[in-house]
């Protein structure tokens, strides 16, 4: 028996899909929940480059066995009536996109959406793809600096899906945004809108997702990715005459990530005189448990406890029409015309 998926080519419609993907999400707030989610996503060796036989043990003997409590009780707290934060405005963000799209393509181009880890997943939203001939297939990973353990796995699932199929349709890939000008603006945007309301901060923290420093020793670029939004951000707010600085947050285990971590940083600017600050994520396209929980919540604490006074945290660029205006811009040239 062929180890290919047949095609029904009768089948094929000139259509062309963009499929957003964004890393994932339990199903519910739930130990068991979380200890499926955290497997799958724990188990991927582009996350963890630790020898499989050894990370496999630590893996399934001890953070399987004592996380998953841990982090059910953080999704709870974020936990809304519609499900997921990052989920429901994930599912925002392709309706809004798909809007767009219509409006200029008519049905000829659709809008789907798949999660790296957890449920709708890239492999289903492949086969369905491939069930309903689609013969275009434009994927928009939303992390907007490239990294290994995000785009790089995404990559590896999509090829994975279609590496079984006997026809492969045309497939173009977006790596990396970090440095798009409609990214950048939609960034100085919140942050005018932030001036508008709030004032002023003695700081503008820009907390990035963290990554092992090991990773970016080997060639990951995306530390340098990082720098160069901070950088573009910098130029576009230049007017705005504020203290910008790039931290990294969410380290996880005992290794040394890319500093400055954003904890310790809050931990130490009061003692500064710093002690009216805004932060924002440029990494999250979405807001998720990484920016509800621990930016605005945990973050917060531990500054306000070392003796901050004003903690704002700004909001991801979500479903914001100046972020559809991006990835619609993104995805155009490869659209069937």
């Amino acid at each position: 028996m062929s180890r290919f998926i047949r095609n029904n080519l009768q089948n094929k419609t000139g259509k062309t899909v963009v499929l957003l993907t964004n890393l994932g999400t339990p199903s519910e707030p739930t130990t068991p929940a979380l200890r499926s989610y955290l497997r799958e996503f724990l188990s991927d060796p582009r996350v963890v480059e630790i020898p499989r036989l050894i990370w496999m043990f630590i893996l399934y003997c001890f953070v399987l066995t004592f996380r998953p409590k841990k982090s059910a009780k953080l999704y709870k707290s974020i936990w809304t009536d519609e499900g997921s934060p990052l989920l429901v405005i994930s599912e925002a963000q392709k309706n809004a996109l798909s809007e767009r799209l219509k409006d200029k393509y008519g049905d000829d181009v659709e809008v789907a959406l798949a999660m790296r880890y957890g449920k709708p997943a890239i492999s289903d939203a492949l086969k369905r793809l491939q069930a309903n001939g689609v013969d275009n297939i434009v994927v928009l990973p939303l992390y907007p600096q490239y990294a290994g353990p995000t785009t790089g796995s995404t990559f590896d699932a999509i090829a994975k899906e279609i590496g079984q199929w006997r026809w492969v349709p045309s497939i173009h890939f977006i790596s990396s945004y970090h440095e798009h000008e409609l990214y950048i603006n939609a960034l100085a945007n919140t942050v005018n809108e932030h001036l508008d309301t709030h004032g002023k901060p003695d700081k503008l923290v820009l907390s990035y997702h963290g990554m092992p420093k090991l990773f970016a020793t080997a060639g990951d670029p995306y530390e340098e990715f990082c720098h160069k939004t901070t950088e573009l951000l910098k130029e576009k707010l230049v007017d705005c005459d504020l203290d910008i600085m790039t931290t990294f947050q969410s380290r996880f285990g005992k290794a040394e990530w890319l500093k400055p971590y954003t904890d310790e940083t809050l931990s130490d600017l009061p003692s500064q005189g710093c002690k009216n600050i805004a932060i924002m994520s440029p990494a999250f396209s979405v807001d998720c448990l990484e920016t509800i929980e621990e930016l605005e919540e945990e973050n917060r604490e531990i500054f306000i406890e070392a003796g901050g006074e004003s903690y704002h945290y700004i909001k991801a660029l979500n479903e914001r029409a100046d972020h559809i205006d991006m990835m619609e811009s993104l995805v155009t040239p490869y659209l069937n015309k």
